[in-house]
Formats: structure tokens, C-alpha cells, sequence
């Protein structure tokens, strides 16, 4: 069949279509973008320390003197996960009623701290200044516990795992707008059922369910407008529109944990983004490209020719000429294909790396956001708004720099400031606040491949780094965003290039060629198209 694009051509890249199209896809990124930071905000576990009973009948000074001082990092705190023995301190409480001693805190403290402590048989006491309730102040996550938190935060990115393994099988089967609306709805749904998780083994299924809507509904309405949208229009969508608003969207979700503190009142409205996208579903087409490729050309003209319609140009009598045998072919494509011959595993390869380095980051730099001062919905807002000029930057880099080229600017831009980190004073907390929000500039496109959700999966486990040297994480994320640099380099460069349709119109990816040596021709995959042969060309190199 002839090039799609030359195919539907006469619709231009800018027309009331393509404007409906455009709007209505970005808005169905709402409730995914909105509950991307659920996971820090539903499982934040503020500071806290151990509860002391009331009928203990100690004062306040001597309920303030069982809880053991510790010093960290040049600050005293209450300790988090231990008292000292109630049955002791109320012995000695009634020794000094006897005797009448109004011994000071500093005393008591001095008084206790040879005392046996003990866990916190009584529950726990939350500091209640950011957070009315949360998951984890509500299962007591904490402590002996607190193991739980990344484990939830790791199933809620597996459950964006397995949303990506299965999702492109079943867009490419039953249509990229059926998916779409299916994960809103998933989103809705099991947001409003979290709201009503009576234990933690459910609150954890239920946002592995959670996980699978969000990462789903992107991807698709990402692929989606990427399929119908061409030329200027699609960069400005997948490169501004698109990311702006679920930046947006994510935005909003810190300004609305900062009104509702209880994290179930939270989950509630996280559902409400779903059910408003509902009424998209009758201004969304479905990918005409998609139809094409399942041989349905008849509905595919329908759609091209009122897209016409409403574009007010005249379209062809026939929009599509012929269609090769090899049109069917496609149906079985799967993923093993993107590792079966050299040059797309290659690619695949070194995608699959980049993703995971960069979500990796994105998640990791998120949650050690929590260990900085200031307040964490501020703290969250900033972090997404930052993202807001750091898309117009790659959507301006985009229209006039090589893919690679912008790539590698913006990651090593990132990685120099994780690196300068290492060097922040701890008396210039806004300095290091600065440089974490300056890396997320690098991360545009971080969820958009399966392998960027084994990243983030990881991501919760970053921050533990930091019990061997603090400032590993920073390390780690660094290390990985100079690795994506020197990967991208092999990447074959597509600035201005049409998108490809098959795997065989990829382009190979790039290789050091050495003074002096010889490549030899690529192997026939059995898959070219056309009968025609040419005699191999070996090409030998002089320079580099």
C-alpha cells in the first residue's frame, strides 16, 4: 500500500479536525496525570512517635521523658519506634509523687535514660500538620512495618508493568480508543473503590489495579494522537500539548491533598477526572492508521472523508490504491519482534535502557523529594510545574535541533546538577531544592516503554541507598542519566523523518566504525520489501 501519510495528505496538519482531535486526547491524560503522585500522598508517613496510654496516670512531663531522645544528622528527635519501658517509668513516676520531686524534662530524661525501651505496644502519635490520616498513619506502615510503604509503592508500579506488557497487544487488536476509555474507567473505579479498603492487602490489590489504568490510559492516548495527527500538529502534540496537561493534572492533585487531609476523602475525588473524560468518547475517533493496518479500509475512509468534511477540503474519490498481502501480515506481530533481528533489537535494546534510567530517576528524585525541607504539597507542585518550561524547551528543541542532539543536552543538564548536589550545604536547603527540581527537565517521555515501569518500580528502593553513603541516590541517578547519553549516541537519528509503519522501514541503529575497518553487508531478514536484489556493498572506513 503507499505511504499512509501521502494517503490521507489532503486532510493538511491543521484543520478543525485535527483541533478536536488534538484538545479532546490531551484531556483524556487528566486522570492519569492526576494520580501519578497518588502514591506519595496516600502513603505519606509523617513523624511520629510511640503513643503513651492515658490510664498510664503520668503528667505530660513524664509521658514527653518515655519517649528516648536520639540525635541524627546534628538534629535531637524523639525516637520514632521505641519507649522506654511503660511498667519502669511508672515506678519511678510514683517514687517521685512521694516524694514530692518536680524534676524537670531535662531531669527526667537524664532520669530514664539507663531504662530498658520497648517497642510501641500502644499504637503510635502522628504529626498532624500536613496529614489528617493516611494509608500509612491508618495500617500503622511504621517500623517494624514501614517495609510495607515501598513494597505498595512497588506493586503500583508493577501494576503499570503489566499494563504496558498488555495493553499494546490489546490496542493493536481491538483498537486504540477501546483501551483508552477502558483504563479511564479502571481509573475511576478502583479509585473510588481504594477509598473503601478495609486492610492493606487490599488497599495494595487495589492500587496494582490502580497502577495498570494510569500508565494505560497515557500510552494509548499518546500512540492514538500520534496515529491521527501528522507533520507540526503531531510534534506539537506529543511534545507540548500532550505532557502539558498531565502536567497540569498532576499539579492538581498536591493543591487538593493540601484542602482534604484524609486520604480517603482524597482517593474519592481522584476518581471524579474519569468520570468527566466519558463524554470524549463521542468527539475521539478511532486511529484510521489502526484501521488500515487490520485491512478495515472501508471504515477508515468514513473517517478520513468526514474529517474532510469538517476540514472543508475535497478528498480523493479513492483514498487508499491497493493493499499488499503483506497487510495482514501484521496481526502477528508481538514484542518478540522487536528483538528478532540485529538492527531493531539493537534499538529496542537501548530504548528499553534509556526509559528505565529515566523513569528511574523521575520516581527516585519524587520520593526523596520528601527528605528536603518545606512544605510537600509545595514542594510536589513545584516539581511538576518545573516540568511546564522544560516541555517547551524540547518542543522548540524538537522543531529545529536532531533528536539525539536535544536528548543528550537536556539529560546532561540533569546529570550535573544530580552530581552537584554532592556539594550543597546542608545550610542551603533551597540551593539543593533547586538543582532536584532543574533534573526534571530531562524527563519528558519517561513513561512511555514497559521498561521505564521496571524503573519506577525501583525507584521507591532508591532512597534506601542512603543508609550507606547519602548521597548514593544522587549518584546512582546520575550515573544512569550519563549511561542514557552514551546510548543515545547508537540511536539512528529521525529528526524530520516520517513515521515509520513497520519494522522494517526503521532505520538501523548507528556503530563505531574504526580507521581501517571493513562492515560487512546486513543480513537479509527474509522480511525486505519487494523481489529486487542488489549485489552487497562492504563499506571500509578511513576516520571515524
Amino acid at each position: 500500500m503507499q505511504n499512509y501519510e501521502e494517503s490521507v495528505s489532503f486532510l493538511e496538519t491543521w484543520g478543525p479536525f485535527q483541533r478536536r482531535v488534538l484538545f479532546s486526547i490531551c484531556l483524556t491524560s487528566i486522570p492519569g496525570g492526576y494520580i501519578l503522585l497518588s502514591v506519595i500522598f496516600l502513603l505519606a508517613s509523617p513523624p511520629h512517635h510511640c503513643h503513651i496510654p492515658a490510664l498510664s496516670n503520668l503528667s505530660q512531663d513524664w509521658i514527653q521523658a518515655s519517649v528516648p531522645v536520639q540525635h541524627e544528622a546534628g538534629r535531637s528527635e524523639r525516637s520514632s519506634c521505641s519507649r522506654y519501658e511503660l511498667d519502669l517509668v511508672q515506678n519511678l513516676s510514683a517514687v517521685e509523687n512521694i516524694h514530692n520531686q518536680n524534676l524537670s524534662v531535662v531531669q527526667l530524661e537524664i532520669l530514664l535514660s539507663n531504662l530498658k525501651q520497648e517497642d510501641c505496644k500502644d499504637g503510635w502519635i502522628y504529626n498532624n500538620e500536613y496529614f489528617e490520616s493516611t494509608a500509612a498513619t491508618e495500617f500503622s506502615l511504621v517500623c517494624s512495618d514501614q517495609w510495607k510503604i515501598p513494597l505498595t509503592s512497588l506493586v503500583f508500579f508493577l501494576g503499570g508493568l503489566c499494563g504496558c506488557l498488555l495493553s499494546g497487544q490489546i490496542a493493536d487488536r481491538i483498537g486504540r480508543k477501546p483501551v483508552l476509555f477502558g483504563a479511564i474507567t479502571l481509573i475511576s473505579v478502583f479509585s473510588t473503590a481504594l477509598s473503601f479498603a478495609p486492610s492493606w492487602p487490599v488497599f495494595t490489590l487495589l492500587f496494582f489495579l490502580l497502577g495498570v489504568g494510569q500508565i494505560v490510559g497515557y500510552i494509548v492516548a499518546f500512540v492514538l494522537g500520534s496515529e491521527i495527527l501528522m507533520g507540526s500538529t503531531r510534534l506539537l502534540f506529543s511534545n507540548l500539548c500532550l505532557p502539558f496537561v498531565a502536567v497540569i493534572s498532576a499539579m492538581m492533585l498536591p493543591a487538593t491533598a493540601y484542602l482534604v487531609r484524609n486520604w480517603r476523602h482524597l482517593t474519592l475525588i481522584m476518581a471524579v477526572p474519569g468520570v468527566a473524560c466519558i463524554p470524549l468518547w463521542w468527539l475521539i475517533p478511532e486511529s484510521p492508521r489502526w484501521l488500515v493496518s487490520r485491512g478495515r479500509l472501508r471504515e477508515a475512509e468514513l473517517l478520513l472523508r468526514s474529517a474532510a468534511v469538517e476540514n472543508r477540503v475535497e478528498p480523493p474519490q479513492v483514498i487508499f490504491k491497493q493493499i499488499e498481502k503483506t497487510t495482514q501480515k501484521a496481526e502477528s506481530f508481538n514484542i518478540l519482534d522487536l528483538l528478532r533481528t540485529t538492527n531493531i533489537r539493537y534499538i529496542t535494546l537501548i530504548l528499553w535502557l534509556i526509559w528505565f534510567s529515566s523513569s528511574l530517576s523521575t520516581f527516585g528524585l519524587s520520593f526523596n523529594l520528601s527528605s528536603l525541607n518545606g512544605n510537600p504539597f509545595l514542594n510536589y507542585i513545584l516539581l511538576s510545574a518545573v516540568e511546564l518550561p522544560a516541555y517547551v524547551s524540547t518542543w522548540l528543541a524538537a522543531r529545529s535541533l536532531p533528536r539525539r542532539m536535544s536528548y543528550i543536552i537536556f539529560t546532561l543538564l540533569g546529570a550535573l546538577a544530580l552530581f552537584l548536589i554532592q556539594v550543597t550545604p546542608h545550610s542551603l536547603p533551597a540551593l539543593t531544592l533547586t538543582l532536584v527540581l532543574l533534573v526534571i527537565r530531562n524527563t519528558a517521555m519517561s513513561t512511555c516503554a514497559m521498561f521505564s515501569r521496571v524503573g519506577s518500580s525501583l525507584s521507591p528502593y532508591l532512597l534506601q541507598l542512603a543508609v550507606f553513603y547519602q548521597y548514593l541516590p544522587w549518584i546512582v541517578v546520575g550515573s544512569l542519566s550519563l549511561l542514557s547519553i552514551l546510548l543515545c549516541v547508537f540511536l539512528p537519528e529521525t529528526f524530520r523523518q516520517p513515521l515509520p509503519d513497520t519494522i522494517q522501514q526503521m532505520k538501523p541503529p548507528k556503530r563505531i566504525r574504526w580507521p581501517g575497518t571493513c562492515i560487512p553487508p546486513a543480513k537479509d531478514d527474509g522480511k525486505s520489501a519487494g523481489n529486487q536484489t542488489t549485489a552487497p556493498e562492504i563499506i571500509c572506513t578511513t576516520h571515524l
